[in-house]
C-alpha cells in the first residue's frame, strides 16, 4: 500500500483520548483503551459493545433535481443523498405542459427543485402552479432559482471535468480523466451537461451531507448514472391507491410510532420477500416504473421461471441467504470518503464483499444463457476478492471492537508493533515505578499510582488527604502539583519525567500509525468504488426476482405472454392477488380487451356481487405482468398497455377542498383527456356522487365520447348499477360495447358472463347486513312504487297505529277529570287536544 498524504487525515486527537486509570496501594496504571494494570485488587471496566451498522444511524434520502428546459426539450438532473450519486436523464423532448418534468416530480420527489431564473412562459407557469399547490402530497419542493450564467455550457464542462471524483484513479492523468468521464456523461446532449453544471454548483454552495465539516471537504460524489423514462407505463397516485398496490399503515409499535408508517395488505407488501434494504428499494421503483420494454420483462420472467424449477430451490434459497448479507455499501462509501468511519463499516463491507463473492461463484455455475447470472459472474471482478483480502489481512476486527476504534492486525507494520509490545509490557513496569515512588512520600500517604493521560504524560496520583484544606497543603516537596481531580492530586515527578522522555506519547503514536492505515485502506477501497456499485445494482436484481419467485411458488402464479400486437389483455381464469389471500374460497373469472370488439365493457348485477373486484384483479394482473412478475391467472396474454387509468374510489380529504362528486369528475376527466386506444380504462360506479339523472347523463355521455373514437377507443371497464342505461337504450348499438353481468352471489364466489342485470337486488343486500325485515320491505315497496309511476302512500298499519296511540292520551287525561269541579268546562278542554281535525275516534 502506498503512503497518501497526511494531511488528508482527521485524527481528531484531543475529541477521541481518554485517560484512564486505576487505583491500590502501589498500583500503577496505563491504558490502551480501557486495559488497567495494579499491583492491588485490579479492578475490571467493561470494554465498550461492538457499534452496530444499522440503516437507523442513516439520515433520510434526500433528492435535489436541477432542470432545463429550452426549445421543446428538457435537461434533467438529480443528486440522490441515499447513495451519494448524481442521476441524468439525456435531452428529451416534452410537451409545452411539460408532463415529462411532471411525471419525474411525481416519481423521484424531489426535497428542491433548480433551475435557471431566466426562463420562458411554459416553465414560468409551471413553476407557479407547483408553489401555489399547498396541500401536495407529498410535500412540494422547494424552488431555487440560480443565475442563468451559472447554468453556461463551458462553464459546466469545466465543473464535471474538474470535480473530485473519489470513483477515478488518482493515477488517471488530465486526459485520461477527460476520455473516462466522456465514456459516462453524454457531452453531445448540452441541456444535460447544463443542468449537471447548475447541479454541481448548487451541491457546493448548499454543501449538501456536509454542512458541518470543514470548506475545504467536498460533497461527495460516488458515481454517475443514466436514468430513463421511455417505455414506461403511465399510472397515476389514484390508481396506485385504488389498487392497493401500496398501502402505508401506522407502524403498532410505541418504538417506530415517530419513525411513521409501515407497509399493509398491499400488493407490494406480499411479494416484498428481499432480504437487503437495496432490493426492496429497486422492488419498489420497478413498481413505480411499470415498463412496455419486453426484452427487459422478458429477462426478469427468465430468472423468475428459472428459480421455480423444482430442482433450483435449494440454489434460490441459497442466494437468498447470501442476500441478506448485502448491506448498505453506499452508505459506507460515503463515510470513507469523508473520513467517517466505523469500526462496525469494515466488518459490514467485508461481510458484503465476501457475499458478492459467494453470488458470483453461484452464478457461474448457472446458466449463461440467463443475462442476469452471466452478467453477476463477468462483472463482480478479482477487485472484489483484492478488498476482502486486504480488510482481512489488515483489519483486528476483535481489538476494533474492543477498542471501538480502527486497529490493524500484527504483521502488518513493525513500527506499530514494537510500540504494542512496549505498550503491553508497560503497566508492570509502572507498578513497580508506584512503589518506589510510594517510599519517598510522606508515610501518612497511603497509595499512590502511576497514571497516564495523553497530550499530557505521567503523572503520579495521590489521594487527597484530611489535612490538605487549602491550596497551599498541596505542596509536596520534590513534586509539581499539576490539578486537583475527584479528590485525587496530581504530580509531576523526576520519574515520571523520565518516562516521558523514554516512553514518548505511545498512544498517539500507535492510533495516528494506526489511522494513517485505515486511510491507505479506504483509498484501496474507494479506488474500485465501481465494482462495488456494479455489485449494488446487480445483487438487488437478484434478490427482487428471488422475492417475486418465491410469492410465485407461494401463490401459485404463472407466468404472462406479451404480445405486442394485441392491443389489450386477455386473461384466462384470473385471481385477485390479495382477496384470495383474506376470503375462504375465490372463483377464478375471465376477461379479455383485444382487438375492435368489445372495447367498453358495461359490467352490471346486484349489490355486492363482486363488480369492484372483478375491475380491480384485472387492473392489478395487468400491472403485475408490465412489471415483469408472474401472475395469479392460469394464462395472461398482455398487449401493448400504455396507461391505466381509474375511477373506483373517491380518496376525500378536507384540505384538497373539494367535494366527492369533484374528485370523481377529475379522475374521469383524467382519463378522458389521456386515455389512447393502448390503454385500460376502469371505472366503478360513476355518477353516484349527484341525483340519479345527472349522474346517468354523465356517464352514458363519457361512454359514447369514446364510442365516437371507434377503432381508437381505449380498452373500459365500467361497472355500475345504472340499469337505466341499458334499458332505455342511451348508448349506440355496435360491436364494440360488450354487457358482462356478475351472478347474486359473494363478490368472491361468483362469475362474470354476458347479459344484463334485471335487479340490482338491493333489499336482499340490506337484509343480509341486518337491517330490519319491516324497513327492507317498506323501501322495496316505495321502489316499486316509483318504477310504476304511482303515488306513493303512507303506511296505513301505522298510520292507525298513530291515531290509536293519541286517542289513547285523549282518553286518559278525560278519565282524570273532575266531573264535579264547577270550574269545568268540557268546551274548553276538548279545544286544547291536539287531535288533527280529521282524526276521530272510531
Amino acid at each position: 500500500m502506498s503512503l497518501l498524504s497526511p494531511s488528508a487525515l482527521c485524527t481528531r486527537r484531543a475529541a477521541k483520548r481518554m485517560a484512564s486509570c486505576a487505583e491500590s496501594p502501589g498500583a500503577a496504571t496505563q491504558g490502551l483503551g480501557p486495559r488497567v494494570a495494579s499491583a492491588g485488587c485490579p479492578s475490571l471496566d467493561p470494554a465498550p459493545g461492538p457499534e452496530e451498522a444499522e440503516d437507523g444511524d442513516e439520515e433520510p434520502a434526500e433528492v435535489h433535481l436541477c432542470v432545463l428546459w429550452n426549445s421543446g426539450h428538457l435537461g434533467i438532473a438529480y443528486y440522490d443523498t441515499s447513495d451519494s450519486a448524481i442521476h441524468f436523464m439525456p435531452d428529451a423532448p416534452d410537451q409545452e405542459s411539460l408532463k415529462l418534468l411532471q411525471r419525474v416530480l411525481d416519481e423521484i420527489n424531489p426535497r428542491s427543485l433548480v433551475t435557471s431564473a431566466k426562463q420562458d412562459e411554459n416553465m414560468t407557469h409551471f413553476l407557479g402552479k407547483l408553489a401555489s399547490q399547498e396541500h401536495r402530497e407529498p410535500k412540494k419542493p422547494e424552488i431555487i432559482l440560480l443565475p442563468s450564467v451559472d447554468f453556461g455550457l463551458e462553464i459546466s464542462k469545466q465543473r464535471l471535468l474538474s470535480g473530485n471524483y473519489s470513483f477515478i484513479p488518482e493515477s488517471m492523468t488530465a486526459t485520461e480523466k477527460i476520455l473516462f468521464l466522456s465514456s459516462i456523461i453524454p457531452f453531445n446532449c448540452l441541456l444535460t451537461v447544463r443542468a449537471l453544471g447548475g447541479l454541481l454548483k448548487f451541491l457546493g454552495r448548499r454543501r449538501v451531507g456536509v454542512e458541518l465539516e470543514d470548506y475545504n471537504v467536498s460533497v461527495p460524489i460516488l458515481g454517475f448514472k443514466k436514468f430513463v423514462l421511455t417505455h414506461l407505463v403511465s399510472i397515476d397516485q389514484e390508481t396506485y391507491s385504488v389498487l392497493q398496490i401500496f398501502k402505508s399503515e401506522s407502524h403498532p409499535s410505541v418504538y417506530k410510532v415517530a419513525s411513521g408508517l409501515k407497509e399493509g395488505l398491499s400488493l407490494f407488501g406480499i411479494l416484498n420477500r428481499c432480504r437487503c434494504k437495496w432490493g426492496e428499494k429497486l422492488l419498489r421503483l420497478w413498481f413505480t416504473r411499470p415498463t412496455q420494454d419486453l426484452e427487459e420483462l422478458s429477462s426478469r420472467l427468465d430468472v423468475i421461471e428459472f428459480f421455480l424449477l423444482p430442482q433450483n430451490l435449494d440454489i434460490a434459497q441459497m442466494l437468498h441467504r447470501l442476500m441478506s448479507h448485502i448491506k448498505n455499501v453506499p452508505l459506507i462509501l460515503k463515510r470513507m470518503k469523508l473520513s467517517h468511519t466505523k469500526v462496525s463499516d469494515w466488518q459490514v463491507l467485508y461481510k458484503t464483499v465476501y457475499s458478492a463473492l459467494g453470488l458470483r461463484d453461484a452464478c457461474r455455475s448457472l446458466p449463461q444463457s440467463i443475462r442476469l447470472f452471466r452478467d453477476i459472474a463477468q462483472e463482480f471482478s478479482d477487485d472484489l476478492h483484492h478488498i476482502a483480502s486486504l480488510i482481512g489481512k489488515v483489519v483486528d476486527f476483535e481489538g476494533s471492537l474492543a477498542e471501538n476504534r480502527f486497529t490493524v492486525l500484527p504483521n502488518i507494520d513493525p513500527e506499530i508493533d514494537e510500540k504494542k509490545r512496549r505498550l503491553t509490557g508497560l503497566p508492570s513496569f509502572l507498578t513497580e515505578v508506584a512503589r518506589k515512588e510510594l517510599e519517598n512520600l510522606d508515610s501518612r500517604v497511603p497509595s499512590c499510582s502511576v497514571i497516564y493521560i495523553p497530550l499530557i504524560g505521567f503523572l503520579l496520583s495521590i489521594p487527597r488527604l484530611p489535612f490538605m484544606v487549602e491550596a497551599s497543603d498541596f505542596e509536596i516537596e520534590g513534586l509539581d502539583f499539576m490539578f486537583l481531580s475527584e479528590e485525587k492530586l496530581h504530580y509531576r515527578s523526576t520519574r515520571t519525567k523520565e518516562l516521558d522522555a523514554l516512553l514518548g506519547d505511545l498512544h498517539c503514536e500507535i492510533r495516528d500509525q494506526e489511522t494513517l492505515l485505515m486511510h491507505q485502506l479506504q483509498c484501496q477501497v474507494l479506488a474500485r468504488a465501481a465494482v462495488l456499485a456494479r455489485v449494488l445494482d446487480l445483487a438487488s436484481r437478484l434478490d427482487v426476482l428471488l422475492a417475486l419467485a418465491s410469492a410465485a411458488r407461494d401463490y401459485g402464479y404463472s407466468r404472462p405472454c406479451y404480445c405486442p400486437r394485441l392491443h389489450g389483455v386477455r386473461i384466462q381464469n384470473g385471481r385477485h392477488p390479495l382477496m384470495e389471500l383474506c376470503a375462504r374460497t375465490f372463483v377464478p373469472n375471465s376477461a379479455e380487451c383485444s382487438g375492435d370488439t368489445g372495447r367498453v365493457k358495461i359490467i352490471t348485477g346486484p349489490n355486492s356481487s363482486g363488480k369492484s373486484i372483478y375491475l380491480k384483479q384485472v387492473g392489478l394482473i395487468t400491472f403485475m405482468a408490465l412489471v415483469g412478475s408472474f401472475v395469479p391467472a392460469e394464462q395472461a396474454e398482455i398487449g401493448a398497455v400504455d396507461a391505466i387509468f381509474t375511477r373506483i374510489h373517491s380518496c376525500e380529504s378536507i384540505s384538497l377542498g373539494l367535494s366527492t362528486f369533484m374528485i370523481d369528475l377529475n379522475q374521469v376527466a383524467k382519463a378522458v383527456n389521456n386515455a389512447t386506444k393502448q390503454s385500460l380504462v376502469l371505472i366503478d360506479e360513476f355518477g353516484k356522487g349527484t341525483n340519479t339523472l345527472d349522474g346517468l347523463s354523465l356517464l352514458a355521455a363519457v361512454i359514447r365520447h369514446w364510442l365516437a373514437l371507434g377503432p381508437t377507443c381505449p380498452h373500459i371497464f365500467v361497472a355500475t348499477n345504472f340499469l337505466s342505461l341499458v334499458q332505455l337504450q342511451l348508448l349506440p348499438q355496435g360491436p364494440l360495447v360488450q354487457y358482462l353481468v356478475r351472478k347474486p352471489r359473494w363478490p368472491w364466489e361468483s362469475r362474470v358472463c354476458e347479459g344484463v342485470a334485471c335487479a340490482s337486488h338491493a333489499s336482499h343486500t340490506a337484509t343480509q347486513a341486518g337491517l330490519p325485515d319491516k324497513l327492507v320491505a317498506r323501501a322495496k315497496e316505495v321502489s316499486d312504487l316509483v318504477r310504476s309511476g304511482k303515488p306513493i302512500k303512507p303506511v296505513k298499519e301505522l298510520q292507525k297505529q298513530n291515531q290509536m296511540e293519541k286517542c289513547q292520551i285523549l282518553v286518559d287525561r278525560f278519565l282524570q277529570l273532575d266531573l264535579e269541579d264547577p270550574s269545568l268546562d268540557l268546551d274548553i278542554f276538548m279545544s286544547q287536544e291536539v287531535l288533527p281535525a280529521a282524526t276521530t275516534i272510531p
